[in-house]
């Protein structure tokens, strides 16, 4: 073929963008599979591209350039997206994703902060296409040239059933992989993408009937349902749940160069039982996933956070009306605004008397998504003064935010010199925003013990998700994580987050390593303050009674995963090609087995069946503020 011959070919809006979308393809697939030049990514991505260019050969009879054009930018958009999800939840986009879409405009800069420049190149055709199209004189001609291009009808209803018939041979023998992003590797980004649209692939939902505590217990592995020797040993007294934002287990104790990135958290530790092996258990909400999970010991939904599902609408069963049932106050404090993730409708479905918000704690020193820690600890303890005077015992749930994603905190929130080779780094960004919400922890214990709470008070403190996701980190990220750990950083190292539980009769300074997600702290609470559970259905255990644990995980790792005694399992197209990893505190090789990764499956039915079949809120069901 002559060189004029190729030319006239690769002028062609077919060829042309068909070559553009090989090296978009790969440029995805290099971010999200770590596969740069992957020849499977032309197989599977290839065919959805040519369908939609046979469909405008076929159909249109003008501005064909102009169709070939939009569906430049529609699937560039969807290759960014999967890009952009990918680094920041570690998952592939759905259209699920776009009931959060309102919300992006509140953590744009920790989206933007996982952007390496080269992602834009994706869009690099577009802007000189566009300018050479719209702009240029040639570029206005040969537009003109190609509008009458019809020639090859039969040619393009071949390949358009031919490209169709690839499509289908990639989607249909995967649909039954358990592991997300295996599946969407398998099908191709833009299969799985149609697919996700058109499957129907939900379990059915199991009859209320049938999902009784015993059954729960007896899929979770509790034969017998021990008693705690803390069984009531805080019978009465005030209790504080603190949530932190993005604190991981890992920075508890920990020293850089002989300096302590959490003294304070160090000297409550001294005073606190220290479960080692606990674990997020949150979705695509994050925080208000983990609020969630809390205070009512169900797993987060199947898609979105819990607080855009149908969960919000629900009257659900929680730690607070328990507490509220046995004479407590309750209350919840954030600083952000209360409609922020839909909060203020999760407030109602979790049945708080009282939430207190950005309208509450105002702008003072504010950064991030409003008042900054000290702010947060100081008026709530003047609230809690307040409650405490009447006295009844309060519960109240306290929301750390100053350690958000990206963790850029102002210069003069910094508390700690790190060494050179933390600085500029994603890691120690995240070390100081970690040591400054430290810094603020101290003046909160300080401020309850000055108002006369810290005697007459149980404390749990934990992590509210991990901070440091594996696939948000560059090459010198790793390595100091690596220093840090003393080997790879691992998916259970990076689900690990802590819990603190301080309490009157509870040993002190000791650490445990029971293993144990957020599900279990309502169950563990309930325990401790003498609470009885009676017949509210709870997918957690109090883990001061119960060795055994089994924790169903969702959205952060693939269906089926699980967190167990026996490790962390983590399924590939099924539990035969399943991949096994340590808990986070080592021990022996990991062994789940086929039961276990069943009954996690069977868990999950439960949850979600109970939930959606739970009574809708009634209208004047509002929680005040």
């Amino acid at each position: 073929m002559s060189s004029l011959s190729v030319k006239r070919w690769l002028v062609k809006p077919f060829v042309f963008f068909s070559i553009l979308f090989i090296l978009k393809t790969w440029l995805a697939w290099g971010v999200v599979f770590g596969d740069p030049l992957p020849w499977k990514s032309i197989v599977t991505e290839l065919p959805f591209v040519w369908a939609l260019f046979c469909l405008i050969e076929r159909l249109a009879s003008k501005r064909k350039l102009g169709y070939y054009m939009l569906v430049n930018l529609i699937v560039t958009g969807i290759y960014f997206a999967a890009i952009m999800y990918f680094k920041y939840f570690g998952v592939i986009v759905t259209y699920h994703a776009a009931q959060q879409a309102g919300q992006v405009t509140e953590v744009k800069s920790s989206v933007f902060s996982l952007m390496d420049p080269y992602y834009l190149l994706i869009f690099s055709d577009i802007i000189v296409l566009g300018i050479y199209f719209f702009f240029n004189k040639k570029g206005r001609s040969y537009k003109k040239a190609n509008i009458n291009f019809r020639n090859g009808k039969i040619s393009y209803s071949v390949l358009f059933a031919v490209s169709l018939a690839l499509c289908l041979f990639n989607i249909l023998p995967n649909k039954a992989s358990m592991n997300e992003i295996k599946k969407a590797q398998e099908m191709g980004i833009l299969n799985y993408e149609a697919y996700t649209i058109f499957a129907q692939d939900k379990p059915p939902l199991v009859d209320a009937s049938e999902i009784t505590q015993d059954a729960i217990d007896k899929l979770k592995g509790i034969s017998v349902a021990d008693v705690s020797p803390y069984q009531g040993a805080a019978k009465g007294k005030n209790l504080i749940i603190l949530q932190m934002e993005s604190l991981q287990n890992f920075l508890l104790g920990l020293k850089i160069d002989g300096t302590e990135i959490t003294p304070n958290l160090n000297k409550f530790m001294e005073d606190s039982l220290h479960i080692t092996n606990f674990y997020q258990m949150v979705g695509q909400g994050n925080t208000s996933d983990a609020e969630f999970v809390v205070n009512s010991s169900f797993y987060s939904p199947p898609q979105g956070a819990a607080t855009s599902s149908e969960y919000v609408n629900k009257q659900l069963p929680s730690l607070p009306r328990l507490l509220q049932q046995n004479g407590y106050q309750t209350a919840t404090f954030h600083v952000n605004n209360v409609n922020f993730w839909n909060r203020g409708e999760l407030y109602s479905a979790l049945g708080w008397e009282n939430y207190y918000d950005h309208d509450y704690f105002g702008d003072e020193d504010s950064f991030f998504f409003g008042a900054s820690d000290e702010v947060l600890y100081r008026k709530t303890t003047e609230k809690l003064k307040e409650m405490s005077a009447s006295g009844q015992p309060f519960y109240a749930q306290v929301i750390s935010m100053s350690a958000h994603h990206p963790f850029n905190i102002p210069k003069d929130k910094y508390k700690i010199k790190l060494p050179e080779r933390y600085e500029g780094t994603f890691v120690g960004d995240y070390i100081r925003a970690q040591n400054y919400a430290d810094y603020a922890f101290g003046q909160f214990v300080e401020e309850l013990k000055a108002a006369g709470l810290w005697d007459n008070t149980v404390i749990m403190l934990y992590g509210d998700h991990m901070g440091l996701p594996i696939y948000s980190l560059d090459h010198d990220d790793k390595a100091l994580m690596e220093e840090i750990y003393g080997h790879d950083y691992e998916y259970a190292d990076m689900l690990n987050i802590p819990l603190l539980i301080r309490a009157t009769g509870v040993e002190q300074g000791q650490s445990v390593d029971t293993v144990g997600g957020e599900v279990d702290i309502l169950p563990t609470a309930a325990g401790l303050l003498g609470v009885p559970l009676g017949n509210q259905i709870h997918f957690g255990q109090d883990l001061l009674a119960e060795p055994y644990n089994l924790l169903p995980q969702r959205y952060y790792l693939p269906t089926g995963s699980f967190i167990a005694t026996s490790g962390l399992l983590i399924p590939g197209n099924s539990f035969a090609d399943n991949t096994q990893h340590l808990l986070a505190s080592g021990g022996k090789t990991p062994a789940g087995t086929e039961d276990e990764y069943n009954r996690a499956l069977r868990l999950r039915q439960l949850s979600d069946s109970y939930l959606i079949q739970l009574p809708d809120k009634t209208k004047t069901e509002t929680a005040g503020n």
